[in-house]
């Protein structure tokens, strides 16, 4: 089953905590990068424990390396669990990707091979980490750069097997899916329709540089209008469902982002009208 959408939320970045703390914006949740709060105590928890008591909080992480051939970090995911039993995060997220290879990190998201090998070994990894954490996690669709000569199917047909195998939730990224389908030439929409509705708790929003040829997912832009409108397709066939802006670099006020996370809210209210009508 999954959880009760929490509305629109936006990623928790360092430059926002003030203002946060004292204006109290309309937002309905936060998203922390794990990884930022692996510490013991400091500035960015005595913010996180303020913050929360007026926020709910999900946890999306950057380091899980879920499709590495290494050995799961036992003691990175101590630390995922501490962190969490502490501040009671309404889900965990991650990726599906590796991030490297050997012990060595190349703080990338890297995608997989398409093969019925890769699920077998990330659907075991995935019911590994769940039984750890006590705890249904959310997997992410990543942008991609390239393809394996491997493959054996789409990237949609990989992530919804791998969900329902691992009987794991889907964060889908409506901006990956859109950097990947320009990248890769596919029909975004085929990428919708595959995923299984049961599964889909949560969506990403975000902007991506254009580079001509092809585009990256960076992170450091508005939402353009591609996205919103694949962003409007979801919502008519999952239904409202959590809804999240990331921004990590040029990040502006956070009047700005809020005006993006508004333009969300219409965008779904309209939708969702629209549907049930």
């Amino acid at each position: 089953m999954i959880p009760a959408p929490l509305g629109f939320g936006l990623g928790l970045r360092t430059e926002h905590y003030d203002a946060i703390l004292k204006d109290r914006p309309a937002i309905d949740w936060f998203e922390i990068i794990t990884e930022n709060y692996l510490i013991e105590g400091g500035k960015p928890h005595y913010y996180l424990d303020c913050i929360r008591e007026h926020y709910p909080l999900v946890m999306h992480g950057v380091s899980l390396s879920i499709g590495s051939t290494d050995p799961l970090d036992w003691d990175y995911l101590q630390q995922v669990k501490q962190l969490a039993n502490k501040i009671k995060p309404k889900w965990i997220s991650d990726h599906l990707c590796f991030t490297g290879i050997q012990g060595k990190n190349t703080h990338d998201l890297l995608p997989l091979p398409y093969t019925n090998d890769t699920i077998n070994h990330v659907v075991n990894r995935i019911k590994e980490v769940q039984d750890f954490l006590g705890e249904r996690i959310l997997i992410e669709n990543v942008s991609s750069y390239i393809t394996y000569r491997e493959s054996e199917m789409t990237e949609w047909e990989f992530l919804a097997t791998i969900s329902e195998q691992a009987d794991c939730l889907i964060l889908l990224d409506i901006n990956n899916i859109y950097v990947s389908a320009t990248n890769h030439e596919f029909d975004p929409l085929d990428y919708l329709n595959a995923m299984p509705k049961k599964r889909v708790a949560q969506m990403h929003l975000a902007g991506h540089s254009d580079m001509g040829n092809y585009i990256i997912d960076t992170h450091d832009h508005d939402i353009t209008t591609p996205v919103w409108n694949l962003y409007q397709t979801a919502l008519k066939r999952f239904g409202m469902v959590s809804t999240l802006i990331e921004r990590d670099d040029h990040i502006p006020a956070l009047s700005e982002l809020l005006n993006e996370l508004n333009h969300a809210k219409q965008i779904a209210k309209a939708t969702l009208t629209e549907v049930v009508t």
